[in-house]
């Protein structure tokens, strides 16, 4: 790879031009005609757009418990220890994030609150494609559970060879409710209009390609969602220190996902991007997933050399990656540096699919800059929040006024009048 160097604007310029050309205007018409076909034929538009993208011809959506059950059965046994104990961190992790109401009575006569109610149906939607993703559904589910959600419903593309096992044990494990093999905008559809089949739903989350964003993008409003995601994507800050061995192998983890993805490395050292650029090489040598890797890196990698440390968070603020590695001397002083990233990985050995797996924080993270205003996914993303409150007469009579002369300022009169009716009485 090319190493990169210049000066801020140079380099965010140069990062800009590599982002994925992608003709928007064309998906999102071949979306809204997917979503209006769902909305109005239902199950039979699903069961075709299932032949046409998935090739395979369904006779039922919906698995039985006794078919999750015998997958969960079938799944080798370091696999379900290494779900369970993904699921203890996850858990752990998230419980932490639970919220509980309040109840504010300070002033006499007064009472104040907010209630913290769960979402009462979510979908779920788990990626196939290239590659399937068991640590999603835990990713997702967990959550959802420990807010209280009460029907978790899982889609996720069909496949001629039969859904994984393991992906399967990974909703059992989590306790998804129901599990329908899915996928595209035709899923996300599905879960927002509802189907004979298919139940509505009030939330969709989880990841996919440009065709599930994109429907998700269109139908917020009329179901909720929790973010838009792209690619996936790491920025590895280094020092003279880091291991190249270390960053090449933790961009190549990022790149293997599809030729989308970013890797991009912004070091402080000429020799170590150097070093890391030959690393690369020989480890891509042995990677099953070499060609998808490769055209990653082609197209949407960067190595990048800058002068200071001052540039280097700079630079990496603009880009707000879904996962920044921190591999500098003392990694923890420089966590106050971070203003934009959706998950933080501190030091030389904690590698990014820690978090994807087993580590507990979520793995389901702002992508494409969006960390500037976007939060991994949480226990939140689960819940609702609704206010209450209670007054006296006597405590309204203290605050009548100020509520009038404001409605009034408003050209409201029904609102001040609906505060003076009930006085007038006593007037």
């Amino acid at each position: 790879m090319e190493i990169i160097k210049g000066d801020l604007n140079f380099l965010l310029d140069t990062l800009e031009k590599q982002q994925a050309a992608v003709e928007e205007d064309q998906v999102e018409a071949q979306v809204k005609a997917i979503l209006k076909e769902v909305q109005i034929n239902g199950d039979e538009a699903v069961r075709r757009y299932t032949e046409t993208f998935d090739k395979i011809k369904l006779t039922n959506f919906k698995l039985s418990e006794a078919e999750i059950e015998t997958a969960y059965q079938n799944t080798a046994p370091n696999l379900l220890r290494a779900l369970e104990a993904a699921k203890e961190n996850i858990e752990s992790f998230h419980l932490k994030q639970k919220q509980t109401g309040f109840i504010d009575a300070e002033k006499t006569g007064v009472i104040r609150g907010q209630l913290v109610l769960p979402i009462e149906t979510v979908g779920i939607y788990v990626p196939g494609g290239t590659a399937r993703y068991p640590s999603s559904v835990l990713m997702n589910a967990i959550p959802a559970k420990i807010a209280g959600v009460k029907r978790i419903v899982m889609v996720t593309p069909a496949d001629p060879a039969g859904l994984p096992d393991s992906l399967l044990a990974a909703a059992k494990i989590a306790g998804v409710d129901e599990v329908y093999q899915i996928g595209g905008a035709q899923a996300i559809a599905a879960l927002a209009y509802g189907t004979k089949s298919i139940p509505k739903v009030d939330k969709i989350v989880g990841p996919g390609n440009i065709y599930v964003a994109t429907a998700k993008k269109i139908l917020f409003g009329q179901v909720a969602i929790d973010m838009i995601a792209g690619p996936s994507e790491v920025v590895v800050l280094a020092d003279e220190q880091a291991n190249p061995a270390y960053i090449a192998a933790d961009l190549l983890a990022q790149a293997e996902h599809d030729v989308l993805a970013r890797a991009i490395l912004i070091s402080t050292s000429e020799k170590v991007a150097i070093e890391v650029d030959a690393a690369l090489e020989q480890q891509l040598k042995t990677l099953p997933r070499a060609a998808i890797a490769r055209q990653a890196l082609a197209n949407h990698g960067a190595l990048i050399v800058v002068e200071d440390e001052t540039t280097q968070f700079a630079l990496m603020n603009e880009i707000a990656p879904e996962h920044l590695e921190i591999q500098l001397v003392d990694p923890m002083s420089h966590l106050n540096q971070v203003k934009h990233a959706g998950s933080v990985f501190l030091g030389a050995y904690a590698s990014e699919p820690l978090g994807d797996y087993l580590a507990g924080p979520n793995h389901v993270l702002p992508t494409s800059g969006t960390a500037r205003f976007f939060s991994p996914l949480g226990v939140e993303d689960f819940i609702k929040r609704t206010a209450f409150l209670s007054y006296t007469k006597e405590a309204l009579a203290k605050e009548k006024d100020a509520v009038m002369d404001l409605a009034i300022e408003e050209g409201l009169d029904a609102h001040a009048r609906a505060i003076q009716v009930r006085f007038e009485a006593l007037d």
